[in-house]
């Protein structure tokens, strides 16, 4: 179920003429939770009475109102059925407000932004996604100001065109694009990372934007949401030792129709003659295995050493610099389309929304 809020200067909503106006998709995690004064018990509360917490937001220079799910959830809990809700709840309100901010647990946020980076085509206004470490309502909490400035970025604009069209993540200072990060902290206010692409703006007494690192899209079409998710995807991260029954376990789940292999360094794995066997037989019954390293910065450069090379022989792709995160969602994306082993890589290969380097050789074999 959802809840809605409708603008009033009295509640949680705030109504300001000829203002931006923002729509705060409340789908639960830290960030929207205080202290039972009872219980000591951390509980969600009603973004009705979110101007109770943050009365600064009477200062911000936009419209804001919310929708909540309820009840809340768990970023642990989040999925495939979540993100086509948000999704959905995006589309019905498009036309209506200048952009929009996503609370999310932070646990899975980055799986979260860069499902909705494909499933929300054509996009050309700001979805930010952010939340924080310490619930809103105690006094260190960072979720005020992760809050108040996702806002104002969401709400920015020159020339009456929004700053940042794009699915981002801001948290603790940094505007980051939401299919290059990773959650990187449990204990820390800095808990996301994007260590393969630039941080899109930093947030300081002022919010400075590199503005030649944000996504433009080529054509201002409508919005074309999707909906269809493929569910059938596995992780296989490497280490030393894996054991032929663990591998096999994983390359014969029924129905599997796609694997993002953690590899280590630069796309390197065994090369024992079983592990190159399995991989070459899911490939050739149509398993399409996209490989990524295991390590935080840096790209998959199966040319570089032997043992790269010789998965690339068993017919394994590259997933270049892609995060984990974007290497899943963005294979139940595509499969979800319909596509073919074949078509799904040959868009593995293509950068569909920023999400990936491709190398400029990479075309021409050299």
């Amino acid at each position: 179920m959802l809840r809605k809020q409708k603008a009033t200067a009295s509640n949680m909503n705030i109504r300001k003429e000829d203002k931006p106006s923002i729509l705060l998709i409340y789908t639960g995690g830290t960030i929207g939770m205080i202290k039972n004064p009872e219980t000591g018990t951390l509980e969600a509360f009603n973004f009705q009475h979110l101007l109770e917490h943050i009365p600064e937001l009477q200062g911000v220079k936009c419209s804001i109102s919310s929708i909540q799910f309820d009840p809340p959830m768990d970023s642990s809990a989040m999925g495939p059925e979540s993100w086509q809700k948000i999704v959905r709840i995006i589309a019905e309100n498009y036309s209506t407000y200048d952009g929009f901010v996503v609370l999310h647990g932070t646990d899975t946020m980055a799986f979260t932004a860069s499902a909705l980076s494909f499933m929300l085509e054509n996009l050309n206004k700001p979805v930010i996604l952010t939340g924080s470490q310490v619930p809103i309502g105690m006094l260190r909490t960072d979720g005020k100001e992760n809050l108040i400035t996702a806002i104002e970025i969401a709400a920015a604009k020159e020339n009456d065109i929004p700053v940042v069209p794009e699915v981002c993540i801001f948290f603790e200072n940094d505007l980051l694009r939401g299919n290059r990060s990773s959650k990187i902290n449990a204990d820390y206010f800095n808990a996301f990372q994007s260590y393969n692409y630039p941080a899109l703006a930093h947030a300081g007494i002022s919010i400075n934007y590199d503005m030649a690192q944000i996504y433009r899209p080529v054509s201002r079409k409508p919005l074309k949401p999707h909906y269809k998710l493929d569910c059938h995807i596995a992780i296989l991260k490497l280490f030393p030792g894996i054991s032929p029954q663990v591998v096999e376990s994983i390359l014969n789940i029924p129905d599997l129709k796609g694997v993002v292999m953690e590899t280590f360094g630069s796309g390197n794995a065994p090369s024992e003659e079983w592990f190159l066997n399995m991989l070459k037989e899911a490939v050739d019954r149509g398993l399409v295995i996209v490989n990524v390293t295991q390590c935080h910065a840096g790209s998959v450069e199966m040319h570089r050493y032997e043992t790269g090379y010789k998965l690339l022989e068993a017919g394994v792709v590259s997933g270049f610099d892609s995060t984990t995160e974007c290497a899943v969602t963005k294979l139940m994306f595509l499969f979800g389309q319909g596509l073919t082993p074949e078509e799904v890589k040959e868009h593995i290969h293509c950068s569909l929304i920023g999400e990936v380097t491709v190398p400029e050789n990479f075309y021409t074999g050299n």
